[in-house]
């Protein structure tokens, strides 16, 4: 459904829309901490509206497009591993939007059912691009039709990134009482490391801030990007991170399990590669706080679950 916007007419529904997006729990890992006093926190992202981290600046780029009549008549494109997809559709569906996602072949069947079940248009990318395939699709769809599309460009849109700034970050400060030393977490389209970062920074300029990226370029975390080998956002502000660690994929799986005993659920691989990474830095460091965010539990991984399961 093609929706007319002839000015900004939104303030309402995006008023609703918002009070589903943001203010999200901060759990306590105590199984995966050290006796060296440090203690692990995740937030649980997945308690967003379209259970995932990407509802901030999904919100936020779609807000801003609307106040600057940039959706006027037009379908919202986008390129995305599926999360950033889902959010859009998930907001645009309240809104009478239009969605045209460019996603790769190789997204999980409960990923592209959701977006299906959300009126998406999903234009396949190959497998073997990954969501770098995807962008390049995008930038070819938007050049030949621009008439038809708005293109959101989450790798560049400042508001990805802004909107961890004005919201996560206030959130993990409030939440720990200002004690957070570190804060790590995966790139990305990087808007939830470097949006957050940045103003944890300013809060407290001790704060340790540690980028993630995947061991290799052939991985098991979607989302992820491996730096070297992936076309880095521009977004991406390498000066931010204080250092950079890497993750395997066998590490996030091995967690997997882990969180499965002790608490009876199931998170996705990127979420598991995140805690892995908070796990490490906390016994590395006595008395820290470090938080991390969960962007997703095992919902819409149903055949990766099954995958790392029948291995063991």
């Amino acid at each position: 459904m093609q929706a007319i916007q002839t000015k900004f007419t939104f303030e309402k529904e995006l008023q609703e829309i918002q009070k589903e997006i943001g203010n999200t729990s901060l759990k306590r890992f105590p199984y995966l901490e050290s006796k060296n006093g440090s203690k692990v926190y995740a937030k649980l992202e997945w308690e967003n509206l379209g259970g995932s981290v990407k509802a901030r600046p999904a919100f936020a780029i779609i807000k801003d497009a609307l106040q600057k009549g940039l959706l006027q008549n037009k379908t919202l494109l986008d390129a995305s591993s599926g999360n950033t997809g889902i959010a859009y559709g998930s907001i645009c569906h309240q809104l009478g939007i239009p969605v045209s996602l460019c996603l790769p072949e190789n997204a999980s069947a409960e990923r592209i059912e959701i977006l299906q079940e959300l009126g998406v248009e999903i234009i396949y990318t190959s497998r073997f691009e990954s969501t770098d395939g995807a962008q390049l699709k995008a930038q070819e769809l938007v050049h030949e039709h621009p008439e038809k599309y708005f293109y959101a460009d989450q790798y560049r849109n400042e508001n990805n990134w802004k909107a961890h700034y004005e919201t996560t970050a206030h959130e993990i400060w409030e939440q720990t009482q200002g004690r957070i030393t570190h804060f790590s977490n995966a790139l990305g389209s990087t808007g939830t490391f470097i949006g957050t970062s940045r103003k944890l920074k300013e809060l407290n300029n001790s704060i340790q801030l540690i980028a993630l990226q995947p061991d290799s370029a052939l991985h098991g975390m979607e989302g992820w990007k491996h730096l070297e080998t992936a076309i880095v956002p521009t977004i991406y502000d390498p000066t931010v991170a204080d250092e950079v660690q890497s993750i395997s994929t066998e590490e996030a799986y091995e967690l997997i399990h882990l969180i499965k005993k002790e608490e009876g659920i199931l998170i996705s691989p990127s979420a598991a590669a995140n805690l892995a990474a908070a796990q490490k830095i906390a016994k590395e460091n006595s008395n820290a706080c470090v938080v991390t965010t969960l962007a997703d539990n095992a919902d819409k991984y149903s055949e990766v679950i099954k995958f790392i399961f029948n291995e063991q």
